[in-house]
């Protein structure tokens, strides 16, 4: 089971956790040093292990959400380059 984030720098021994029954689910019991911030989390399967990360907070608006993206490694093209010539019309 892995309960770090990938970012996490401080490396922590295994440890042996308890699985235990809450209704029809089964749970664990997170050890105080593997504990995640929040209050939500993002469990997958690979192969036979059981990988639980910290959920990233949602974006509360469009602007947080748009600064929150990486910045283009690319140049972005010249969208002039391939328009038409402008006409002129009269209204």
């Amino acid at each position: 089971m892995s309960a770090r984030p990938k970012d996490a720098t401080e490396n922590t021994p295994e440890r042996a956790v308890k699985l235990f029954r809450n209704g029809r689910n089964q749970a664990v019991r997170i050890p105080v040093e593997f504990e995640l911030p929040g209050h939500e989390a993002i469990m997958r399967k690979e192969g036979d292990r059981l990988i639980i990360e910290p959920a990233r907070a949602e974006p509360a608006n469009l602007f947080e959400w748009l600064q929150s993206l990486e910045p283009l490694d690319e140049e972005v093209p010249d969208l002039d380059e391939h328009a038409p010539p402008p006409r002129e019309f009269n209204l």
